[in-house]
């Protein structure tokens, strides 16, 4: 009788996984999001969580509604913003209910109250949900205009005390320029928040990466497209770009 082989052991214990709203949309779509992405990100979920790590996840929702520019669109910043606060969380209810397809139990926090939808964002309640196994789902952003949903990310792994956000992206890492523009863009294995901040590398805003880096909280920046670098990120293993 074969032995099993011994479930690998996670380099972090809590993770905040955070996840652009354009990557929930295919490529050439008119689909604002698409079904088959979603549940390949509800599947990679499923297979970190079962290692044991808890999981909280913060969704962009650019795929529905981007707020800048404001003034394109003919309205103020402040509403603008909050609009796509409310699309983070029609991104957030379709994950859940992928998660949930999947056997996974998950639970939806708001930073705008909406209870027939959501729980309110409590840290604390936030925090028990995580050490009972469930994956939790921040949306709305922070409640606030003008901040994204990567300072959103910064702060939530703060206050939940996660030890890294894993910024999942369609490109393997950060480069010096946009790689699909310079073919001279360089890419960084690892790089300081300091330098992210100088060279105005724009793959987090500055509020971002300065809570970060105020709260000492490293970022990995990888390409999503690869199915098993959540996984691989988790354990340890070299994938995309570090920050710290």
């Amino acid at each position: 009788m074969s032995k099993k082989s011994p479930r690998p052991k996670p380099k972090y214990k809590r993770i905040v996984l955070k996840i652009s709203g354009e990557a929930l949309r295919e490529a050439g779509s008119k689909d604002n999001i698409s079904p088959q992405i979603v549940r390949s990100i509800a599947q990679q979920i499923k297979e970190v969580s079962d290692l044991g790590v808890e999981i909280a996840v913060v969704v962009g929702g650019g795929n529905i509604w981007r707020g800048l520019p404001a003034s394109n669109r003919g309205m103020e910043r402040s509403t603008a913003d909050y609009m796509g606060m409310l699309a983070t969380v029609i991104n957030g209810m379709a994950l859940q209910s992928q998660l949930e397809e999947l056997g996974v139990t998950t639970r939806t926090q708001t930073a705008i109250r909406m209870d027939n939808v959501a729980e309110p964002f409590i840290r604390r309640r936030a925090i028990r949900h995580l050490e009972q196994g469930r994956v939790v789902i921040f949306v709305a952003g922070t409640g606030n205009p003008f901040f994204s949903t990567d300072t959103t990310a910064a702060l939530r792994a703060s206050e939940i005390g996660a030890q890294v956000i894993l910024k999942a992206t369609k490109v393997d890492g950060i480069y010096s320029a946009d790689p699909n523009k310079d073919p001279k863009a360089v890419k960084y294995q690892t790089i300081s928040y300091v330098e992210a901040l100088t060279k105005r590398l724009q793959v987090m805003d500055s509020t971002a990466f300065s809570l970060c880096m105020d709260n000492k909280v490293p970022i990995i920046v990888f390409d999503m497209m690869n199915k098993n670098n959540i996984k691989n990120a988790v354990l340890g293993k070299k994938v995309g770009t570090l920050v710290s």
